[in-house]
């Protein structure tokens, strides 16, 4: 699981990035006293580092360049400060990417993929799910399988809501997961749907996974929930 520092004074957002960041997968540090933050950094060893600028005691761009001499992590300014010195300042010091506030949080998740990706920390088996036979790519939102009559590799392209719903179920894999959780989850990853649009969505991921040679992949269990 890659670790991700915060380094944000103000608590809402501290813990909302918190939140967000432990839904899709990752391990958040969030510290609330800044006076000993590169040393933290240096025992936490993270994967990448959101910083903010406008900080109590010392600002981003101070906190920057000492963090440039302790770890080699990647370094995403996230700030309220959109003036184009900034970004250039902050970028000058050994920042990777610039986002202001407010972000979008599907823009803020594919920029943190991006960085770690480019910076070769992003673990490919974090990427992909299997189970059963069926292989899931997060990265794509694609799922396939080997054809049982022609041994053959066949891949179904997955909408948002499909990769999240197979994605749920393939983390509990064996586990009876009810509607209520399924849709919570969807709300949890930005994706805002009803009891009625979950079964149309489980329809339709269940006609994919048919034409790859797995009909019977999703179980309904009755009165409780799915399981596979």
């Amino acid at each position: 699981m890659q670790k991700i520092l915060i380094i944000e004074d103000d608590p809402v957002i501290r813990d909302e990035l918190s939140l967000l960041l432990t839904n899709e997968g990752y391990s958040p540090l969030a510290p609330a006293d800044f006076t000993d933050i590169p040393a933290q950094a240096a025992r936490y060893a993270p994967d990448l580092i959101l910083l903010d600028i406008n900080l109590p005691g010392q600002d981003g761009f101070s906190l920057c360049a000492k963090l440039r001499k302790l770890i080699q992590a990647p370094i995403i300014f996230v700030t309220s400060r959109d003036s184009g010195l900034d970004e250039v300042r902050a970028l000058s010091l050994g920042g990777d990417d610039y986002i202001t506030k407010p972000y979008s949080i599907p823009v803020l998740l594919t920029r943190i993929k991006v960085v770690l990706r480019r910076m070769g920390r992003t673990a490919a088996p974090s990427d992909i799910m299997e189970y059963g036979g069926l292989r899931l790519n997060l990265t794509k939102g694609t799922v396939s399988a080997k054809t049982r009559i022609k041994l053959k590799t066949e891949t179904a392209v997955l909408t948002r809501n499909e990769l999240q719903i197979l994605a749920c179920l393939m983390a509990h894999a064996g586990e009876i997961v009810s509607r209520t959780d399924l849709i919570e989850t969807l709300w949890d990853n930005q994706i805002y749907i009803d009891d009625n649009t979950l079964s149309v969505n489980i329809t339709r991921l269940r006609g994919k996974l048919a034409r790859l040679g797995f009909p019977d992949f999703i179980k309904t269990r009755r009165g409780m929930g799915y399981q596979l």
